[in-house]
């Protein structure tokens, strides 16, 4: 198991400091880690959460919905989505009550992909933990937000 003080050479004022590091010396991690994993799939972590969040949509959403629900915020969120549109993983539909609205949509080209993406590829990432050390990991982060 890791030890963060011997990754990085250095030593913490206290706990705290050094539980905000790891925090972050981790996020790193895992960000590099899903790049990785989704690069020869040809899209970012960023496409795959919108399209999952459109996959369990019951219908059409909002751009600004699909931008609530992302799990990292970006403010690139629509030259996402204008990428994922060109490879017709989505398409744009006009609102039938407001012109001025526009939602986006899966299509079936987006959901068939999706089932090419392993969805084991985040348990590699917690293999080290048990069912109730990932929940209470869950929960203390839950806390500190």
């Amino acid at each position: 198991m890791g030890d963060l003080s011997k990754e990085i050479n250095s030593k913490f004022a206290n706990n705290k400091v050094k539980a905000l590091l790891n925090i972050i010396y981790t996020a790193n991690l895992i960000s590099t880690r899903q790049n990785e994993f989704f690069k020869p799939f040809g899209i970012s972590p960023q496409q795959y959460n919108i399209l999952r969040i459109l996959k369990g949509a019951k219908g059409p959403l909002k751009v600004q919905t699909i931008k609530e629900r992302m799990l990292e915020r970006s403010p690139n969120a629509t030259r996402l989505m204008d990428k994922l549109c060109v490879k017709g993983y989505i398409e744009r539909c006009a609102s039938k009550e407001d012109r001025r609205v526009v939602k986006i949509t899966i299509t079936k080209a987006g959901l068939d992909f999706l089932e090419t993406i392993p969805m084991h590829s985040h348990s590699e990432l917690l293999k080290n933990l048990s069912e109730e050390e990932a929940e209470q990991l869950s929960d203390l982060l839950d806390k500190m937000r």
